[in-house]
């Protein structure tokens, strides 16, 4: 935390002497005797040089400006007067004068805030406040120190910027990519031990291998998404160690889209152990860093409301906090575009909060043990129909219980049963993430119409096509793969009953 902690007080040192004279503008960044290096290094300001292919001191002011406009009215106001940024330009009532509020001198600024600070507030969008004006003295002390510490805050942790996503999604829809997918989730590294032989006992050690590799839900379904020909933007967060520098050059490499990727300075990204027994199951062990975690504040932010908004569908495991999944719910309900694809896992406690949300749930998707433990009473003697019955009665449109290379799938005019596809291994760690983005793909590239038994069936010939044991994301399949799938399934069909 006090690596964080220091950057925001670096920060925020910046922007307070930033604010004398004129306020803030790539000139003064450029000729300034400030040092201004904790403000041009931070992340967020990189991010947004590189894709708008300018330099650091052009992206500070619409970067800060942006992030300004997210602030409480009352830090909102301060920052904008303090920095010049002219926010309410355009916006302020015939009795207020824009040229006096954003004076070439600060303390001019200072003095017409205070003396007209009621209807400023209101002009910010304010509630009424019997609440009482800031003198000058105020503002110079307290309130900029907070308002300026909030706005550094916001700074050190931010991800994405709404100014250069709409020309970033104008070029992939010409890409011949076959529509774009939001995925919402974790990024860890996975250390991965793949057991030859048994697990061991006390007095009986094992056998395996050893790996470890970019992974995470969050970041498995997002390159399963791109591997089958998606525009992926994933919404995540990674410390600015190696670890994370590692999981965004994968992801980059993969063609997932990072620009949502928070980078936490001064944290270490999460691990987690994952066990492969030699049949293909998959035991998870997570070793989380509560300061790398998806806050809703990463899904308020206009990029990501953006993102998700503007998708042709949006992937959500219960990885991140509730909070989150909770924002991520009532975002997704909000918009009338993305397809919604759910899959419950891990397995929450009091899944109750997330009952009043599945009316926005498209596709609920998971094993019939991960599926019973999201139910309202749900048991182990539940069988799958009235498994499916219960969820859909919350909202849920279609249920899909998707385990052991097999699916079973119900919504109100739609009964599929898909037999299990003819592989050697009983499970793969990979397959979830595979079937989801299948189901995606199927879904995104027929223009988000309802998915059918075929669309299912390649779903499930996709979780046939991931069966490793080792490198999870590595085993993720393309399309061609996956239609391999279908066919050597279709074949092995027709010959056994060609034998009978």
């Amino acid at each position: 935390m006090a690596g964080q902690d220091d950057a925001v007080a670096a920060v925020r040192t910046v922007l307070a002497r930033l604010c004398k004279r004129a306020g803030l503008s790539p000139k003064r960044l450029r000729s300034t005797e400030i040092d201004v290096r904790p403000l041009l290094g931070l992340y967020a300001i990189d991010q947004h040089a590189r894709l708008s292919r300018t330099d650091p001191a052009e992206a500070v002011l619409p970067v800060v400006a942006d992030l300004a406009r997210q602030l409480p009215p009352p830090h909102r106001l301060i920052v904008d007067v303090g920095l010049a940024l002219g926010l309410l330009r355009g916006h302020l009532p015939d009795a207020l004068d824009a040229a006096q509020l954003y004076a070439p001198d600060l303390g001019r600024r200072r003095d017409y805030l205070s003396a007209h600070w009621p209807a400023l507030l209101r002009a910010a969008g304010a509630e009424p406040t019997a609440a009482p004006t800031p003198t000058t003295r105020q503002l110079r002390g307290r309130l900029e120190h907070e308002a300026f510490t909030l706005l550094a805050q916001r700074l050190v942790t931010a991800s994405g910027y709404a100014s250069v996503l709409p020309t970033r999604q104008a070029a992939a829809a010409g890409d011949g990519r076959a529509g774009t997918v939001t995925v919402i989730g974790d990024a860890v590294l996975d250390n991965i031990c793949s057991i030859i032989d048994h697990f061991p006992g006390p007095d009986d050690p094992a056998t395996g291998t050893f790996r470890d590799r970019p992974g995470g839900k969050g970041l498995n379904r997002a390159v399963a998404a791109a591997r089958l020909g998606l525009h992926v933007r994933l919404i995540s967060v990674v410390g600015d160690d190696l670890r994370g520098r590692r999981i965004l050059d994968h992801l980059r490499a993969a063609g997932v889209d990072t620009d949502l990727v928070r980078v936490v300075p001064g944290a270490d990204t999460p691990v987690a152990v994952v066990l492969v027994t030699s049949t293909g199951e998959p035991l998870n062990i997570a070793c989380p860093n509560e300061r790398v975690r998806l806050t809703p504040e990463d899904l308020h932010t206009t990029a990501a409301r953006h993102a998700i908004a503007d998708a042709d569908a949006v992937l959500l495991t219960f990885e991140p906090p509730p909070a989150v999944i909770e924002t991520a719910l009532e975002l997704t309900a909000r918009a009338p575009r993305p397809r919604l694809l759910v899959q419950p896992v891990p397995s929450a406690s009091g899944p109750q909060r997330f009952y009043r949300h599945f009316g926005a749930i498209d596709y609920l998707i998971g094993t019939r043990r991960e599926l019973t433990a999201l139910a309202p009473g749900g048991s182990g003697d539940l069988d799958d129909a009235e498994l499916c019955r219960r969820l859909r009665v919350l909202g849920a449109r279609t249920v899909c219980i998707a385990e052991g290379f097999a699916a079973h799938v119900r919504s109100d005019d739609l009964e599929v049963d898909i037999g299990r596809f003819p592989v050697v291994l009983e499970d793969s760690p990979g397959a979830p993430a595979a079937f989801v983005a299948a189901l995606a793909r199927r879904i995104v590239a027929a223009g988000g119409h309802r998915a059918g038994p075929e669309d299912f069936r390649w779903a499930t010939a996709a979780m046939a096509a991931t069966q490793s044991t080792g490198d999870i994301s590595a085993a993720m399949p393309t399309a061609d793969a996956v239609d391999r799938m279908v066919e050597l399934a279709a074949e092995a069909s027709a010959d056994g009953a060609g034998n009978r």
